[in-house]
């Protein structure tokens, strides 16, 4: 059974090792998509920071209509957290959200107090 396990373990880096870095990349937010995320997205206007997501799952980047060119934008769904509390309050709803990877000054990073 373990040297079953070991081979099913070699196997599994040889597929990945001939995977392009991409295609690595689907594979790795496809799992981090099962085990969940608690991410927070932050957007800045000057130094300040004018609107808040939380409990975001994955910030996905859009897709071109024939299925292979890349948008200039990502998108995703969270909780408009409006007292930057990081929690969700009452009145706070879960929202659809896109931004420009050119024009909209972000930072996405995992919810400090979810620990």
């Amino acid at each position: 059974m373990k040297k079953a396990m070991i081979t099913f373990g070699i196997a599994c880096l040889i597929l990945l090792s001939g995977c392009t870095q991409e295609t690595q990349n689907k594979i790795g937010r496809s799992l981090q998509n099962w085990t969940g995320t608690n991410g927070v997205l932050d957007i800045y206007m000057g130094e300040k920071v004018v609107q808040r997501f939380i409990q975001i799952d994955k910030l996905s980047t859009a897709i071109a209509t024939d299925g292979t060119t890349p948008r200039n934008y990502r998108y995703g769904y969270g909780y408009l957290d409006k007292n930057f509390n990081y929690k969700v309050d009452a009145g706070e709803k879960k929202l659809y959200f896109e931004v420009s990877n050119f024009s909209t000054p972000y930072v996405f990073y995992e919810n400090p107090g979810s620990k």
